[in-house]
């Protein structure tokens, strides 16, 4: 059976997301495609109308869930055993399709090869971004077009075992823009991680043996320009995570993490001196300076979060407050 005599969710978590929610649904229900699609929003305790906006709209259906219940991956799993589509777009609040293709060009590489558990798509930042954030963004995932876009771990099985960062080049996916094969989730659905769910998602169905694809054109607007303590928050869930869950050490040591603030600074201010006032980045070069402190540092703190006063921890982690229930700005 072709996709195109099937059928496709797009599943949508949102809390508190007005007004830019409203673009990014309306992109969302403007998508072109030759098969049914429709929208589910999972609604954790929004008290700004989201969920009420969203169900407003014949295509959308909303679930609502107490805050205190929502987990990434198991507010993912809720949603997704509430569908039967054998398609599952994903798509944060905060990520706006680039075009009325999105949601095609995100499907159709399913069709190309069955052993697809999961295609991502490319994120390209607002226009209202820093030029430090474009610049990272577009490089990021310019370095996927120098691979086969569709990869598993017998692409390179010698590397695969031997090599950390071509492992976690295999298992990087962001279901900020990304789709999922039913039947693949309904062996292994989203591990109930803290952070990251939908790497660790990735990483097990490498290993389980599945194939995962970029798909360059299905893109979406999403970005962030955090403030300076958002930054060192991030990092420190990432840091965590990726230590407890992966086996990562993001900063090994002082002294390593010394060398990387120098080494992004000294990136950063290279970057600036070459492109100067037209892109702002000259403006900008002071909180970057300090992103890359706190960036580090957050990594640095995260490694070592055992180490930690809980309540230190708790006041350091960004995603724990959403856990708890508490208001992100």
């Amino acid at each position: 059976m072709s996709i195109t005599d099937n059928h496709c969710t797009v599943v949508i978590p949102t809390k508190n997301a007005m007004p830019n929610f409203s673009a990014v649904l309306s992109s969302v229900l403007s998508q072109k495609t030759p098969w049914r699609y429709d929208v589910l929003v999972v609604d954790s305790g929004s008290k700004d109308g989201t969920d009420t906006y969203a169900e407003a709209f014949e295509n959308v259906r909303v679930l609502r869930i107490p805050p205190s219940e929502f987990g990434h991956g198991r507010t993912r799993n809720y949603a997704i055993s509430k569908i039967t589509s054998p398609f599952i777009a994903m798509i944060t609040h905060d990520a706006q399709p680039f075009d009325e293709n999105w949601l095609l060009n995100l499907v159709e590489p399913f069709e190309r090869d069955p052993a697809i558990a999961g295609v991502f798509g490319k994120h390209v930042a607002w226009d209202s971004a820093s030029p430090f954030t474009k610049r990272d963004l577009d490089r990021h995932f310019s370095g996927f077009l120098a691979q086969p876009l569709i990869v598993n771990r017998n692409t390179d099985p010698q590397r695969y075992s031997s090599d950390e960062g071509w492992r976690q080049f295999l298992h990087f996916f962001s279901d900020n823009n990304a789709c999922l094969r039913r039947t693949v989730w309904e062996k292994f659905p989203y591990p109930e991680v803290d952070f990251a769910e939908d790497q660790a998602w990735a990483k097990l169905i490498i290993e389980r043996g599945w194939s995962k694809c970029y798909s360059p054109n299905a893109t979406v607007y999403h970005s962030h320009d955090y403030a300076i303590f958002e930054r060192l928050q991030r990092a420190f869930d990432e840091a965590r995570s990726f230590h407890r869950d992966f086996g990562y050490n993001l900063a090994p040591s002082a002294v390593s993490a010394v060398r990387s603030i120098v080494g992004l600074s000294a990136r950063d201010i290279l970057f600036t001196l070459r492109s100067g006032l037209r892109s702002g980045s000259l403006i900008s070069l002071p909180k970057q300076i300090l992103l890359n402190v706190t960036l580090i540092a957050g990594h640095y703190l995260g490694n070592r979060h055992r180490r930690l006063p809980e309540s230190l921890q708790k006041s350091l982690s960004r995603d724990g407050r959403i856990f708890r229930g508490d208001p992100v700005k």
